[in-house]
């Protein structure tokens, strides 16, 4: 009988116990609130920017000023110096926000990045990831010429005639040569698609680096040869290289590994695989047509 009463009045411990520290966590989760009501103190998994936070510094000069200076020396690798789309990031003048285009949700894209995409957190000041947004806000939307195509008969000029698809993927189908297209449409403007079907060596010639390699080595999809012994030649896309070896995909898709003590030469041309699509090979019509299936890839 003893037992079974120690054993009740624990219990009773314990549940008072435990109401104590239920209370005391939403004192402090009250206390916190009060004192922090915009900043992104983490609060049982969520942040203050998952509510319509409003910008403390929307239309402020100054914050405008300090923005645009923290925005070409961090993010304009990847976005352009004019935040219109550069070699791996989007165009943020154009009102296509894939993520969210309220200022909490840019703000939390900033801060925390994008899962399953190369956009990454960044360690920014609270402070200075809403001067980038007042920053961004202040750009002039880009002038952008509508698309007119027909996305339907894009799709079968993708997977059919222009032969799109026997080197990127889309959606887990198609090649492996050149860059997966899943998302092109969130991540890329229309003027940069036409130039990249018009001219696919411009990017490459301006000398485009990759912005997350700190050894200035260019982005993968130039053209590298591997001169055999023999006077062979294998051409195709850099996977991996180092002093002594070099892996790449072949114009037949397939990997090769060589050690650079057994072949004659590695070549690195600053050109694209990618041919050219000329007005011959693929009309103005036709272009349009491909367009609009190009922008509805949003990864969704």
């Amino acid at each position: 009988m003893d037992g079974a009463k120690t054993h009740r009045n624990s219990e009773q411990n314990w549940k008072s116990d435990m109401m104590w520290m239920t209370r005391s966590s939403a004192a402090i989760l009250l206390l916190v609130v009060s004192l922090y009501p915009a900043q992104s103190v983490l609060i049982y998994g969520q942040t203050a920017q998952d509510t319509q936070v409003a910008n403390p510094v929307a239309g402020d000069p100054a914050a405008i000023r300090e923005g645009s200076s923290l925005f070409r020396a961090n993010c304009s690798p990847c976005h352009g110096l004019n935040a219109k789309g550069g070699g791996r990031g989007p165009d943020l003048t154009s009102a296509r926000w894939t993520h969210g285009s309220s200022d909490a949700e840019i703000f939390r894209t900033i801060s925390q990045g994008v899962t399953g995409t190369q956009m990454p957190a960044n360690a920014f000041e609270d402070s200075e990831i809403w001067t980038i947004i007042a920053y961004l806000r202040s750009l002039a939307p880009s002038d952008h010429a509508k698309t007119t195509g027909d996305p339907v008969r894009g799709e079968k000029l993708f997977t059919g005639s222009a032969g799109c698809a026997a080197c990127h993927m889309v959606k887990g189908h198609g090649g492996l040569l050149g860059p997966d297209l899943t998302r092109v449409g969130a991540s890329r403007s229309a003027t940069y698609l036409i130039e990249s079907i018009r001219d696919p060596d411009k990017e490459l010639s301006d000398g485009m680096l990759d912005p997350n390699n700190h050894y200035g080595l260019p982005l993968v999809y130039d053209t590298v040869t591997v001169v055999l012994k023999d006077g062979q030649k294998v051409t195709g896309i850099a996977k991996n290289e180092d002093t002594f070896s070099v892996q790449l995909m072949d114009t037949d898709q397939r990997l090769r590994f060589f050690l650079k003590s057994d072949v004659k030469d590695v070549v690195h041309e600053r050109k694209s695989l990618m041919p050219a699509y000329t007005d011959q090979t693929i009309s103005a019509a036709e272009l349009q047509d491909l367009l609009a299936y190009l922008e509805r890839l949003r990864g969704e």
